[in-house]
């Protein structure tokens, strides 16, 4: 069995998609075990021994802050917090999306600044371990106090309130105690705010885009490859000695993958008619190595959060402060998130007028890649589906960070809108795979109008590969189980 030891030790994105595909099981370290256990004796001592109220602690939240809670319902406010903050609206969030966010709170609460109890964090990883999954709705986080609706969700069953997925169905959160053997976890103060604080929800999603979108980025130049060989274009735009006065990391980059890809194609060896490409092909480097350094960017903001206690108030036994300040606040992962947007729409884009350029009947290809156009209607509409992907990502890709609607009797009163923009960044990972699922179709359709010439051995052995699950259409077919094949075939 798989084991995955949770502890300060720096946790990479690229560990979290290894232990979400590979049904890793968690695990707390030595080390974690004691910084919890340190942090929680450290807050029962000051709150035995302070008179003065701490946020959150011995307060009401919010702009309830003022509003003093005797020892006595320390216990119940932590209770009644996630309770009524449990106010979640739309679809459920996606599987792994919620694992992520789980495995993401374990991992914040661990360092030691939070105050939780161990019995709460290792409760969290036996939902984990278990494959218990609480049942959390995609909207309703401001992205400013962390996540607090989503994680008020994912918090739920903690307390035998809420409902989780167990066996593949949807039961109460008592049934799943009862099955389980387990009993409520009683919560001691600040527990609830520590669990619905944080940024671990708008983190899970990114977290999740980011492996997508480096999947996809690596596509991406695969396709645009055959397409610039099965539309006769030209090598030059992707030789080094251009690249090298406009040196961006990801444009050399990209250029670089066009190169080795094309490698030994007969194609793009051939005497060419044309003078000049167009854009969404010349311009692969620019726009592929754009969407790169933006990936790079993302990924660099992201890490950081993945790494970092984002509850409040932070509890630092060292300093001997409990301080109530922002780290949940999403602003420094929204503007990023917004950003991953706008460039994968634009890896969309790109591709989308790949596609148009392919069934235009230019430079020898048919009309919409059939040989016997005006009975068959071959690939014209899958341009006009992809432009349709297309056109919704523009629209998505509206940064949501640029809005903020106060809330909390204004004590709130610049809010991130992160998770909205988190959603929205989902929505355009998938779009775009959809957008570049249909361009291969259409680019190994285009290439075999080409035969007896031949791409490169690497584009080649892709083409072989996807007919294996995508057969070349000769007369009219029904199209959308095809474009759901070819989707499936860019996950494997």
């Amino acid at each position: 069995m798989n084991i995955h030891h949770i502890s300060a030790e720096h946790l990479t994105i690229e560990r979290i998609g290894e232990i979400i595909k590979n049904g890793y099981k968690l695990a707390l370290s030595d080390d974690a075990r004691e910084r919890i256990l340190r942090c929680r004796k450290y807050l029962d001592e000051k709150i035995a021994s302070q008179t003065e109220p701490v946020y959150g602690v011995t307060t009401g939240f919010g702009s309830l802050c003022n509003v003093s809670i005797s020892h006595e319902q320390l216990s119940q406010l932590q209770v009644n917090l996630i309770k009524s903050h449990a106010c979640g609206v739309g679809e459920r969030a996606p599987r792994d999306v919620v694992r992520i966010m789980l495995l993401l709170k374990v991992q914040s609460l661990s360092y030691g600044y939070s105050g939780c109890k161990l019995d709460t964090v290792e409760r969290l990883i036996d939902f984990f371990n278990y494959d218990i999954l609480p049942v959390v709705y995609r909207q309703g986080s401001l992205g400013a106090s962390g996540d607090l609706v989503p994680l008020a969700h994912m918090s739920l069953p903690l307390v035998g309130e809420g409902e989780v997925e167990m066996d593949g169905q949807v039961i109460s959160s008592n049934k799943m105690l009862h099955r389980m053997g387990w009993k409520p976890i009683k919560m001691a103060s600040k527990e609830g705010l520590a669990l619905l604080n944080g940024t671990q929800n708008m983190s899970a999603y990114a977290v999740w885009s980011l492996i997508e979108a480096q999947r996809l980025s690596d596509w991406a130049d695969r396709i645009a490859a055959m397409s610039l060989d099965a539309f006769d274009g030209r090598i030059e735009p992707f030789l080094p000695a251009v690249h090298a006065v406009r040196p961006h990391l990801g444009q050399i980059e990209t250029a670089r993958n066009m190169r080795e890809l094309l490698q030994g194609s007969e194609l793009i060896a051939s005497e060419k008619t044309n003078v000049q490409d167009p854009y969404s092909f010349r311009c692969v480097p620019q726009v592929h190595g754009a969407v790169k350094d933006t990936l790079r960017y993302v990924h660099s903001v992201i890490d950081i959060e993945i790494n970092s206690a984002t509850d409040n108030p932070t509890v630092c036994p060292d300093d001997d402060l409990i301080i109530s300040a922002g780290n949940f606040h999403g602003e420094p992962i929204a503007l990023p998130i917004d950003f991953l947007s706008i460039a994968m729409s634009e890896l969309a884009n790109i591709s989308e007028r790949r596609i148009y350029r392919l069934v235009s009947g230019l430079r020898g290809l048919p009309d919409f890649l059939v040989a016997n156009p005006g009975l068959n209607s071959g690939f014209m509409i899958t341009q006009y589906t992809a432009a349709s992907c297309v056109s919704l990502n523009k629209s998505l890709a509206m940064p949501s960070s640029v809005d903020s609607i106060p809330s909390c009797q204004d004590q709130e009163d610049l809010v991130s809108m992160g998770a909205n923009a988190a959603l929205k960044l989902q929505k355009v990972i998938l779009n775009t795979e959809r957008v570049l699922a249909i361009e291969l179709m259409n680019a190994a359709q285009a290439l075999e109008f080409r035969f007896p010439k031949k791409s490169s051995p690497t584009i080649m052995k892709i083409h072989d590969e996807f007919r294996r699950e995508v057969p070349f259409i000769s007369d009219d077919v029904v199209m959308y189980p095809l474009i759901e094949k070819a989707i499936q075939f860019l996950r494997k």
